[in-house]
C-alpha cells in the first residue's frame, strides 16, 4: 500500500513536495512512479524510477520537478517546482512494472490507486 501526501494549493511559480510513503521492501523492489489526473482526463506518468534507479520526467515537468528517495522515511518524493496552473491535478504514487529496456513513464501500475494529493496551483 502506498500513501501519498503533501499535496496543497499554491500559487504559479510555487514549489510543492509530495511523498509517496510504503514499506521499505515495496520501495526497494519495484519502481516507482508518480502520475496525475485532471477530471474529465487519463491519468499520466510524470514520473517515475525505473530499473537501476534511473530516473525519467515527463516532457511538461522535466526541469521542475525532481524526484527522490528518502530511505529514512522510506518514501518516494516528488520536488515540484516552478509551478504552473496546469500543474493542478490530483496527484497518486504506484509501484510500476516495465518490460526491460522500455521507459517506466510506461510502466504498467501493480496497485490499486490510493486517494492520491490534490495539488492546486492558482493566484
Amino acid at each position: 500500500q502506498l500513501v501519498e501526501s503533501g499535496g496543497g494549493k499554491v500559487q504559479p511559480g510555487g514549489s510543492l513536495k509530495l511523498s509517496c510513503a510504503g514499506s521499505r521492501w515495496t520501495l526497494k523492489t519495484y519502481m516507482i512512479g508518480w502520475f496525475r489526473q485532471v477530471p474529465g482526463k487519463e491519468r499520466e506518468a510524470v514520473a517515475c524510477e525505473g530499473a537501476r534507479k534511473t530516473i525519467e520526467y515527463a516532457e511538461s515537468v522535466k526541469g521542475r520537478f525532481v524526484l527522490s528517495e528518502d530511505n529514512v522515511k522510506n518514501t518516494v518524493d516528488l520536488q515540484m517546482n516552478s509551478l504552473k496552473s496546469e500543474d493542478t491535478a490530483v496527484y497518486y504514487c504506484n509501484a510500476l512494472a516495465a518490460p526491460h529496456g522500455t521507459s517506466c513513464l510506461v510502466g504498467t501500475p501493480l496497485t490499486r490507486w490510493g486517494q492520491g494529493t490534490q495539488v492546486n496551483v492558482s493566484s
